[in-house]
């Protein structure tokens, strides 16, 4: 990744980077999918819908249903699903110590609902970290797999989106990172891989990555990173 000085700001996909809520979504969402006759699996769920923007998402499942979704039905979900995140969901793995000792300036960016993205950093423990610093996709007029929510991200910290790193999980987030003009790398702790995309499974891995560990396995330290 070069030196430590070429990253200015690191960009935080939030549902499958910093917390694990992805399977509880999915589960939800096919649940819910299945009650209106559309036959998916959770795999198929989490397959499909993955990285999607909440407008997104809405298109699918009416496409897959092949007729208007039943007025109310989304609300019914939105419900089910914070209900089941607020009881279930954790943090990824080693997020927690990566965001203690990270001194480059760091942000979310997220495809997902502010109310859900909020919801997920708080139980989890990790609001604290983001403070004044989540983008979500209701802020621009196009989320993942368009640039529009990252160039956003970047515009209001400063940083000029050659020198932005951005962490995602998912296809779209990709897309969105590169059509931004920044690096991406893609956690997949399932050990896949995507193209010519850089792959790593455990977020100790990233300070290295990104060229800021030094010698002492420590994280370099920037003053205005808070």
């Amino acid at each position: 990744m070069g030196d430590h000085g070429e990253v200015d700001l690191v960009i935080f996909d939030c549902d499958g980077v910093l917390v694990d809520s992805e399977p509880i979504v999915s589960r939800v969402l096919a649940d819910r999918m299945r009650h209106l006759g559309i036959q998916i699996t959770d795999q198929e769920c989490a397959t499909a819908f993955a990285g999607l923007d909440q407008a997104a998402a809405a298109r699918l499942i009416a496409d897959r249903l092949g007729d208007a979704v039943p007025t109310g039905w989304f609300d019914s979900l939105t419900v089910a699903v914070d209900t089941a995140l607020r009881a279930e969901v954790a943090p990824v793995p080693g997020v927690a110590a990566l965001l203690q000792q990270l001194r480059v300036p760091f942000c979310v960016a997220s495809n997902g609902r502010p109310e859900k993205v909020a919801l997920t950093l708080g139980v989890c423990g990790l609001a604290p970290y983001f403070e004044g610093r989540i983008f979500t996709a209701a802020e621009v007029a196009h989320g993942k797999p368009a640039p529009d929510l990252f160039l956003l991200a970047a515009s209001r910290m400063g940083v000029p989106p050659a020198r932005c790193v951005v962490v995602e999980d998912s296809e779209s987030g990709v897309v969105a990172a590169r059509s931004a003009g920044m690096r991406v790398l893609r956690y997949a702790p399932d050990g896949s891989t995507s193209g010519s995309v850089r792959t790593f499974g455990d977020l100790a891995e990233l300070p290295s990555l990104l060229g800021l560990a030094d010698t002492n396995n420590s994280i370099s330290v920037r003053a205005d990173s808070r």
